[in-house]
């Protein structure tokens, strides 16, 4: 198990409690040391509910280990009594996986009813957090779906959603507010808000809606081998994924119809889908052609995170807005194959399947897009180096679990993702203008000189600087370089910094590389004009 500050994924038990804490009537006991509660914290500071998560910690401690006792037993019947849960799911940690117990014996002899107790023994060591909440949904469905008639009028389950999901409730209404212009009812949306009642009747739905490929996926597989159950996994990012999302469900409904003598569902006009009822339902396909959008068409931009987000994101950037995609990634290498095959003809070049964000940070750093679309980890890298960033995927920052209504899925959503391109990266034109030519008239309060002290031969000199002697006459004047890196006189310095910020970098690494190869060791303002012009700037 690798262990950093920052992580793309969490560990297992973090999975399980985003499935766990999302459903009615499912409490979870980790069999752990103290302090793993940690996940508790998270659900607390990020989680915009009410509820406390369900979750209680049978404590393993060392001189329970010399007994040769555990307290699982007795925490299990402690939730028992206090909760009254439909269902306990029994996990371990990383350390309690170590011990190798039998923890369904122990949980047995609680004397808790073994059908009140599932035992989700995931090995922490090898699953991480989509893997751990993929495989215990669909443990779930597997545990409790049955046959069951089909609803009279036509019904979808929508799988996949859970708690701390990415604009988990905007886009669960998104996704609500379309299937009702429809006319399709929701059977049961799992695991978010579902009970063990729930599961049981999945099988009366006509069609599943697995957008996720991270979780509800292989959920909405087991449904279709053993109850013939058809899926739409496609998820509804951008008007064109929205638009195939929504004929992909109309056709599966009106096949099922067909065969039970219903009239077929058309597609409604689309000003349904608006939330005024009365204009286009996304303004994304006249924006696009706008002066404002057009001055970002073909900037470069680089997508990575998780599987769903990178291939719908990335082909809304480049079929919707026409951007320039220099580099996709992903940090699951399980979907990896899935991300290229739906990607085939948008990469122009290999994936990117890393789980470091070091390594996404250097890429970031060498690059220099002009957008970067990830998760929280490249918000901070970009933040460093002055490049507009967007979270478009988990991990998230508190900033992506809102109150209002905020979906990336729909209409809707693809109006969302447009705005947040334009306003990311136009924060970072206004920047750049602001640099090149100042303050444009604006007050600002100039900060006070900088106290100089007369040297004996009369030069004025700040005090930082009073040991260095002044350059000789129609000597020019460096600006300090730290050791292993050339020189700049402040000329150049002054004529690199009338370069746009985010490829400023680039500019000064290609002028350097460029004057290292020709010998030069100071780059001055003729240098400069005669790299740049050899560089083609």
């Amino acid at each position: 198990m690798r262990l950093a500050f920052w992580l793309y994924e969490g560990t297992a038990l973090h999975g399980v409690s985003r499935v766990t804490n999302s459903m009615k009537g499912v409490h979870t006991v980790y069999h752990a040391p103290q302090g793993d509660d940690y996940i508790t914290a998270t659900y607390t500071m990020l989680e915009r509910t009410p509820e406390f998560p369900k979750l209680s910690i049978s404590v393993v401690r060392g001189q329970d280990l010399a007994r040769g006792t555990s307290r699982l037993p007795g925490t299990v019947k402690q939730v028992e009594d206090h909760y009254n849960p439909e269902l306990v799911v029994v996990a371990p940690s990383c350390s309690t996986a170590l011990l190798q117990e039998d923890l369904g014996q122990m949980a047995r002899s609680s004397g808790v009813s073994p059908d009140k107790i599932m035992i989700y023994a995931v090995n922490p060591f090898r699953v991480a957090e989509n893997e751990a909440a993929e495989g215990l949904f669909t443990e779930l469905v597997k545990r409790y779906a049955a046959e069951c008639p089909k609803t009279e009028k036509p019904s979808v389950n929508v799988l996949g959603f859970t708690s701390l999901g990415f604009h988990l409730r905007s886009n669960l209404t998104s996704l609500r507010r379309m299937l009702k212009t429809l006319g399709i009812e929701v059977n049961v949306v799992a695991p978010w808000g579902a009970g063990v009642e729930d599961l049981k009747k999945l099988p009366a739905a006509w069609v599943n809606v697995a957008p996720f490929r991270e979780i509800g996926f292989q959920a909405s597989e087991y449904l279709k081998e053993q109850f013939g159950m058809p899926a739409v996994t496609e998820a509804p990012i951008g008007v064109q994924g929205t638009m195939r999302w929504l004929k992909a469900i109309i056709d599966e409904v009106n096949r099922i119809g067909a065969g039970r003598g219903m009239a077929p569902i058309a597609m409604p006009e689309l000003r349904e889908f608006s939330l005024d009822g009365q204009s286009a339902p996304s303004g994304v396909p006249w924006f696009a052609r706008t002066a404002d959008m057009e001055s970002f068409s073909n900037k470069r931009a680089f997508v990575f995170g998780d599987a769903t987000q990178v291939v719908g994101v990335t082909k809304f950037l480049k079929d919707e807005l026409g951007m320039q995609i220099i580099a996709v990634g992903t940090y699951l290498p399980k979907h990896a194959d899935w991300v290229r095959s739906q990607l085939e003809g948008y990469l122009p070049g290999e994936l990117m399947v890393t789980d470091k964000f070091q390594e996404v940070a250097k890429f970031i750093e060498d690059e220099m897009p002009e957008l970067v679309c990830g998760t929280q980890m490249e918000r901070h890298s970009c933040r460093k180096l002055d490049v507009p960033c967007m979270v478009i995927s988990p991990p998230t920052h508190i900033e992506n679990h809102l109150l209002g209504y905020y979906p990336f899925f729909g209409f809707d959503g693809a109006d969302i993702i447009a705005d947040r391109v334009y306003t990311s990266a136009k924060l970072g034109l206004e920047k750049h203008l602001i640099d090149f030519f100042g303050d444009a008239g604006l007050e600002y309060e100039e900060e006070p000189p900088e106290p100089v002290a007369v040297s004996s031969n009369g030069h004025a000199m700040s005090h930082a600087a009073e040991a260095v002697p002044p350059p000789a006459e129609g000597e020019p004047v460096m600006a300090p370089a730290p050791d292993g890196e050339m020189s700049w006189t402040a000329e150049a310095e002054k004529m690199l910094n009338k370069v746009p910020f985010f490829v400023r970098k680039k500019a000064r690494k290609n002028t350097e590389d460029y004057l290292r190869g020709i010998g030069e060791t100071v780059v001055t303002l003729d240098l400069f004009r005669k790299a740049k012009e050899h560089i083609g700037g």
